[in-house]
């Protein structure tokens, strides 16, 4: 990639930057760093400056750089640099910035040569750079000078190793022309993170040091010891130049001038010095930008996609509309209506799945909580017989009554129907908080306009407790109409003369074996199903345990499990009650008891059954649902006796076929009560409490709204609403400005595939491989003289090979080094590729010298 491209990309690339910035985000496109590794002396400071383009690094022999520098490169239209460390001074003087790095190290690592991993970090601002991050490292040493440690070595090893580990750092691994490229630590530490060697770029300084007649040649063109993305060369300035204040624009057009000179590099110019190095970097930086582009735009879009829908409301917010706040205070009264409306009456879209909504929880007092309430109210045997003997005995007075009276019957009937105001005014108190409570969510809506929010919630609810109280007086209405009139000739009712019969009778009931009875399909429905805890008789046995209950009209089975296929026991539900039993103090489960009224056992030796649920309106619900199946609970009732009423109840038998009478008559009558009760109390509640708030919201509520407050008061937004449109427009704004940027992007951009991997397995050898022994002195490096042209050059003269040497196969790995051709006219011919070193030759190495290639010099 060219520079005019370059020139293009950097400003798109900080845009894309800068549009998030702007939001206080950080960028998802996380750009490359450059980490700059080698030994010490080998140019390393040299390279970074001149990527950057600014002499502002220290010099001298030995180690100079003995912490990590963070450069951070930002553009900028002024130039001037930031210490992390010295917040809030700039530097414009670019020697004052040396300075404070010899300073600040000094401060860390002391005045010996000391060492430390702590970063200094550096911010340049420029209009020439990219926003990267360039790492300077102190150079790799083996021995340790000065003040620092004996593990010297190490210690820089770690350091180099948390930054280039990262999969985003490019490696440029430096090593000086005038060492042995074979045993390079720089390109170790690389081939050790970099296996691949995708991010390593090989960098060969002090081309101008090497010795007279020697050159790198081989190197430079990747034909000795490869690296898969190549070397590139560069001339830096010498110790001289520096202190001649020789700049870097200078140093440039000096290296362009020597590798244009030079015989060995002349043909390869194009492709060295510090530009095609920027170059290399920069179309490095374009691959890694493109091949990021794809999933940062997936991520863009979903982004972009999932705030659409609330931008939407957003996008023609006109403050300056003096229609826009009527437009609103319409839209939210009509959307807290539809809110409030499938709260009660259930919708299929949106369904919450974690608690039941407002309507649900109504329906289960109509059906579950009025009818237990009823039955929990109405059952104590002993008071109403006691009661109803009373009322015969004060209608008859001083005389002694032939018959049955029906004035008792009638007093004992309206009082147990007045009875019936206590649970029946509860299921108005629990509707109208239910009612409430659906109220407040739905407000949850209006929480961006806090006013409008309270006022909603005022004005609802107050309409909805003054509908309570004519609820409540149109309920005791209902009652007292029952009250008024007891209709014995009922077509449910079964009169004096069934009563009578039926009070003559025995009462015999069929006992139900524990295997169960062929039952009329009626009583073999099932009321409920579900898991419970049988509590009592799992401590006997070490601990409580689970089982599947099945709950019919006649019986209460329980399972293994719900495949329902091994039966643990089925138990009828004769003369059973259900009894609430205190939570344990260790215990979260809430208990219930069946037992038997004639103190039988229920369930093998257990005079009870107890079980136990997960939560109280568990317990409700099985209450409820035992209730269908006849199962009523009990009330547990307490003798009173004072003045003497145990010796008041009298044993008389006529008087207790009496009481028996008037007790059947009370019961038929009262099922009837019950039942029309039950039928309509629910119908009461929903007409006068439920349609009547629905039908409010949607016709009273605007007017009441418009005549409580001013307007503007009203949609006053909450600061909080108003940072969010702001912050919500922005990021959509910047969305869709990131998502064009990465469209110019890809077309001013050209990515260039990935080098094929080379045979790079020279680096493992040298890894592993002992010291140079005298066989292996002549081993070839870059500072050894050489006879010939790099291309053309072998390694030491062991086995003659005559002949030019263009277009020889490769080399298998040889025992001993191979011999120089004779015949320098084939200076251009194709060299062996020489991975490794053996000692030896073997036998079957080729001496036929191999043919010349056509149209090369001679």
């Amino acid at each position: 990639m060219g520079n005019r491209e370059m020139e293009e990309l950097i400003p798109l690339v900080n845009r894309l930057q800068d549009a998030f910035s702007a939001l206080g985000q950080s960028c998802l496109l996380e750009l490359p760093q450059i980490a700059v590794v080698g030994g010490q002396s080998a140019g390393k400071s040299s390279v970074l400056e001149n990527f950057v383009g600014r002499d502002f690094l220290p010099r001298g022999s030995g180690i100079v750089t003995r912490r990590p520098l963070v450069l951070q490169l930002v553009t900028s239209k002024a130039e001037y640099a930031e210490f992390l460390h010295c917040k809030g001074k700039k530097f414009t003087d670019f020697d004052e910035v040396r300075h404070e790095i010899e300073a600040e190290t000094d401060r860390v690592t002391g005045m010996n040569k000391g060492i430390s991993s702590v970063p200094i970090n550096l911010r340049v601002y420029s209009p020439h750079v990219l926003n990267l991050t360039l790492i300077d490292l102190p150079g790799i040493t083996k021995v340790p000078v000065g003040d620092q440690p004996p593990d010297i070595e190490y210690q820089i090893r770690d350091m180099i190793m948390q930054f280039i580990t990262r999969e985003n750092c490019l490696i440029l691994a430096v090593t000086p022309a005038n060492t042995d490229l074979a045993n390079s630590d720089a390109l170790k530490l690389a081939k050790e993170v970099d296996p691949q060697g995708l991010r390593t770029i090989g960098v060969i300084t002090k081309l101008d040091l090497m010795d007279e007649g020697t050159d790198a040649r081989d190197v430079l063109e990747n034909k000795l010891l490869p690296l898969r993305r190549g070397y590139v060369g560069v001339v830096n300035r010498s110790q001289k130049d520096i202190d001649g204040k020789k700049d870097i624009k200078a140093a440039m057009l000096a290296e362009r001038k020597f590798f244009l000179s030079h015989p060995a590099y002349r043909h390869i110019a194009d492709r060295m010095g510090t530009p095609h190095l920027q170059k290399v970097l920069n179309q490095q930086l374009t691959n890694h930008i493109r091949d990021t582009l794809p999933n940062f735009r997936n991520k863009l879009q979903g982004q972009l996609l999932s705030i659409e829908h609330e931008v939407e409301a957003f996008k023609n917010f006109k403050p300056e509309d003096p229609t826009r706040k009527t437009k609103a205070l319409l839209q939210m009264v009509q959307q807290f209506a539809v809110d409030f409306e499938k709260r009660i009456e259930g919708s299929g879209d949106q369904v919450d799945t974690l608690e039941l909504s407002g309507g649900a929880k109504i329906n289960r007092i109509f059906h579950e909580r009025f009818p237990f309430e009823i039955v929990k109210m109405e059952f104590n045997e002993k008071e109403l017989r006691r009661e109803i003997s009373y009322a015969i005995k004060n209608i008859h007075g001083i005389r002694t009554g032939l018959f049955t009276p029906d004035m008792a019957f009638e007093a004992i009937v309206k009082k147990q129907i007045v009875k019936l105001k206590g649970p029946s005014l509860k299921s108005v108190d629990l509707v109208m908080q239910e009612l409430i409570n659906t109220v407040k969510k739905c407000t949850k809506r209006l929480a961006n306009f806090p006013r409008l929010c309270e006022e909603t919630e005022r004005i609802v609810a107050n309409h909805i407790r003054e509908r309570e109280g004519k609820t409540k007086d149109q309920v005791l209405l209902l009652i007292d109409i029952q009250v008024s009139y007891i209709n014995t000739n009922h077509e449910d009712f079964i009169g004096f003369a069934n009563a009578q019969q039926r009070s003559s009778q025995v009462h015999k009931k069929s006992t139900i074996g524990n295997q169960g009875t062929n039952l009329p399909p009626s009583r073999q429905i099932v009321i409920r199903k579900g898991w419970l805890t049988v509590s009592n008789i799992g401590i006997m046995k070490g601990g409580s345990k689970g089982y599947w209950f099945v709950l019919t009209a006649e019986s209460l089975s329980w399972y293994k499990d719900d495949e329902e296929k091994e039966k643990k026991y089925m138990l009828p539900l004769d003369n059973l009650k259900v009894r609430d039993v205190e939570k344990g103090f260790m215990s979260s489960k809430h208990v219930f008891a069946l037992f038997n009224t004639e103190q039988r056992n229920v369930y093998k030796d257990y005079r009870s059954l107890e079980l136990a649920c997960d939560s109280q309106e568990d317990v409700d619900s099985w209450k409820a649902s035992l209730l269908r199946a006849g199962v009523y609970p009990d009330k547990s009732f307490t003798e009173n006796d004072e003045n003497g009423q145990a010796e008041n109840f009298s044993m008389d038998p006529q008087l207790e076929r009496q009481v028996e009478t008037i007790r059947n008559l009370v019961d038929s009558y009262m099922s009837i009560i019950n039942k029309c009760i039950r039928d309509l109390i629910p119908k009461t509640i929903m007409h006068l409490m439920i349609n009547n708030v629905k039908d409010f919201i949607n016709s009273e509520l605007l007017a009441q709204l418009y005549s409580s407050e001013d307007q503007n008061t009203l949609m006053e937004e909450s600061v909080e609403q108003a940072q969010r449109r702001d912050e919500m427009l922005r990021m959509y704004q910047a969305l869709k400005e990131a998502l064009a940027i990465i469209g110019d992007i890809n077309t001013v951009t050209v990515s260039t595939p990935a080098p094929p991997p080379v045979d790079d397995s020279w680096l493992q050898h040298s890894r592993r491989s002992p010291p140079p022994s005298p066989t292996t002195q002549r081993r070839l490096t870059l500072s050894a003289p050489l006879p010939r042209p790099a291309s053309s050059r072998g390694p030491a003269p062991a086995i003659p090979s005559p002949g030019p040497h263009s277009g020889a196969p490769p080399v298998p790995f040889r025992p001993g080094p191979l011999p120089p051709f004779p015949n320098s006219s084939d200076s251009y011919g194709a060299p062996p590729q020489v991975p490794s070193r053996p000692t030896r030759a073997p036998p079957s190495v080729p001496r036929r010298p191999p043919p010349a290639v056509p149209g090369r010099p001679s």
